[in-house]
């Protein structure tokens, strides 16, 4: 069995159960997965919508649709993929000719494909080209960042995106270490970070160069400026009663959801808190352990 087949065999969506009690997919509704990825929970709302109920589902990455179309071909005509960013949800439904829909649901955390494909450097456990585009059609990588930036933009994005206390320091490491040689492989620049932190503040948890690539993957697909976007520009294609749902990942990402949901007076806030994994699926999914789940629906 091939890497992907291999991916796509072990996915387990996050929340599963939980969301589509929130969305509750019916069979004339039309719902945005707006993360589609390897379709997992475009599967479980396609099945619970049946016979006749649709999906649209959104992804920039081109192995994930080639991975998740494979996998919901069964369901034919009800589902749609179009290959944007969430963030253009305006554009990808009005080429479609559709103004409204019964739900939005957003898992903005990676896919297990992302984690496993080994080619984008997503990950320091294998040494991989310092990449992380979501959508290789665009410019900017990890390693383009590295190379370009100054220390105090540098350290401005670990702080900002990874909330990485040693982030100057890490900056200067950085600009350093250009000086010899270009970093361009995620274990180079993990042994980087290690050696930049002092043994004192490594946590005890994480690895320490954690915080630096989620910081780093941020920065380069602009996932906060997207899910602005969508926070806000989303609500308007909701009918009345519909459900936006997001799973986030890590504090910066939940807490704009919660402000975004919030300050919005076309919605109303279903979720006082956020709604965590079950002890049951962390044992099953290590990856859910930190998902959180908002919703709120329109009057």
């Amino acid at each position: 069995m091939n890497q992907q087949s291999e991916a796509a065999r072990i996915h387990h969506s996050v929340l599963p159960r939980e969301t589509l009690e929130f969305l509750a997919p019916r069979s004339d509704g039309v719902y945005v997965d707006g993360t589609l990825g390897l379709g997992g929970h475009s599967e479980a709302i396609l099945q619970a919508s049946t016979p006749h109920g649709r999906v649209i589902g959104f992804d920039w990455d081109a192995a994930a649709i080639e991975k998740s179309r494979e996998r919901l071909a069964q369901f034919g005509e009800r589902l749609t993929i179009v290959r944007r960013n969430f963030s253009e949800i305006g554009e990808g439904l009005t080429e479609l000719g559709i103004d409204k829909v019964d739900g939005i649901l957003i898992d903005i955390g990676l896919s297990s494909l992302q984690l496993d494909q080994g080619e984008r450097g997503f990950s320091f456990q294998r040494d991989e080209p310092l990449d992380m585009r979501m959508d290789i059609r665009r410019e900017v990588t990890a390693a383009s960042i590295l190379a370009d930036c100054t220390a105090e933009e540098l350290a401005d994005i670990f702080y900002y995106y990874g909330e990485e206390k040693q982030a100057r320091r890490i900056a200067a490491f950085v600009v350093e270490e250009r000086r010899r040689q270009p970093i361009t492989s995620s274990k180079q620049f993990a042994t980087l970070v290690a050696r930049a932190v002092p043994k004192a503040f490594h946590p005890k948890k994480i690895h320490v160069a954690t915080r630096v690539f989620q910081a780093l993957r941020i920065a380069v697909n602009r996932e906060l400026e997207n899910l602005a976007e969508i926070l806000t520009q989303g609500v308007s294609y909701l009918r009345p009663g519909a459900r936006f749902c997001v799973i986030s990942f890590h504090s910066l990402e939940d807490r704009m959801v919660k402000r975004k949901f919030r300050e919005n007076s076309k919605l109303t806030v279903l979720t006082k808190k956020p709604i965590m994994a079950t002890p049951e699926e962390r044992e099953l999914n290590p990856r859910s352990r930190s998902a959180r789940l908002r919703v709120a629906e329109r009057i």
